[in-house]
């Protein structure tokens, strides 16, 4: 071959090279699928794990794989969304797997039980303590899978319109709660109420129910609380690290080519890290603007409150798990986890983080 041929042909060479296409965009199909959340688009950290997700996978597929993110109601109604993945009205949601505790009170265990893990154990037993594997073989049955997709850390007690100083200040309260909380705070005479987010406000205002949990400081300011029961308590005992989960329509996640598999998986896993990331960057702030210019009123649980409702929560664990194999399953294996590690948590970060706050306290 002349020099000149040579010269030519590596520059089309180099120019092919130039203009190729990476191997996974080339041997990918376009897919569109539709995503319904269970939150309104104002709430942006736990709404955002939705976009986080979509954003990735789109961009990891060369736009290839789309997923357009629907807020609650545009669709469905939030507290249907699991429903929606069900029936294949869309392929995925975003939502709190304890909204469905009345289907099977083993779901709860998806988001967080009273007295159960902080987040980072969380995480440990579903990504190391075999958690997903379990949940999956319990979610089969309702023809979807789940992805760890978020946690909000350890929630505040709630908002409530009077104090709560007693065990018996919560006879009769009617209270915005979910999952297996409810059932707990029953033994305790409270009268537990599921309301979606944007319906808790008014049902405060109009004193419909009498208190409310959400998540926490970030959230609560958005969402006003604290111009309608100034009592803010903590800590949220039932939600000790809640997570949140993507859950996925099993013949469309089979239909996936196990490259977008990966993607789906690895895009949950970012939004799992980063909306916990955004909560523990957004909640000093926020908890500093509701006492000092909210005119919230911060309030611990007393001991005695803790314990009564530590009681009350073993002995709602041991009633549902003598007639509810799943549950039972679930429990065993979940509270085996949890005690394990915190084991290793008192030796480490407890006292650690407790010494950090002494620290801070001297100023």
């Amino acid at each position: 071959m002349k020099r000149r041929d040579f010269v030519k042909a590596a520059g089309l060479g180099l120019a092919g090279a130039a203009l190729a296409k990476p191997a996974l965009a080339q041997s990918a199909p376009e897919i569109k699928w539709r995503l319904t959340s269970s939150f309104p688009k104002s709430l942006d950290t736990i709404y955002g794990a939705a976009e986080t997700l979509a954003k990735s996978v789109a961009e990891a597929s060369d736009n290839k794989f789309q997923i357009q993110v629907f807020a609650g109601g545009e669709i469905v109604p939030g507290l249907q969304a699991a429903d929606a993945v069900s029936n294949g009205t869309v392929e995925i949601c975003h939502t709190a797997s304890y909204y469905y505790f009345g289907k099977d009170p083993t779901f709860a265990f998806g988001t967080a039980v009273p007295f159960g893990m902080n987040s980072r154990q969380q995480n440990a037993w579903f990504y190391h303590g075999g958690g997903v594997d379990l949940l999956n073989q319990f979610f089969k049955t309702y023809n979807f899978l789940a992805l760890p997709g978020g946690n909000t850390g350890t929630q505040m007690g709630g908002w409530f319109r009077k104090e709560i100083k007693t065990i018996e200040d919560f006879k009769g309260l009617k209270i915005r709660i979910g999952g297996l909380a409810g059932k707990v705070l029953t033994k305790l005479g409270a009268v537990p109420q599921q309301i979606a987010g944007g319906d808790i406000y008014p049902a405060l205002e109009k004193g419909t129910i009498d208190a409310a949990e959400w998540v926490g400081p970030y959230d609560d300011e958005k969402l006003g609380f604290n111009k309608v029961a100034p009592f803010y308590y903590y800590p949220g005992w039932w939600e000790g690290g809640a997570s949140l989960h993507f859950f996925i329509n099993n013949a469309k996640w089979a239909e996936l080519p196990k490259s977008y598999q990966s993607l789906l998986t690895a895009a949950a896993a970012q939004a799992n890290v980063d909306m916990q990331a955004k909560y523990d960057a957004r909640n000093p702030a926020a908890i500093k603007r509701l006492v000092q210019q909210g005119g919230a009123q911060l309030r611990p649980f007393t001991p005695e409150i803790m314990e009564a409702c530590y009681k009350a929560a073993l002995d709602t664990y041991a009633e549902i798990a003598s007639t509810n194999e799943n549950f039972k399953k679930m429990h065993d294996a979940y509270m085996a986890f949890r005690n394990e590690e915190y084991l290793w948590f008192q030796i480490g970060d407890y006292t650690y983080d407790n010494f950090m706050i002494r620290q801070r306290a001297k100023g």
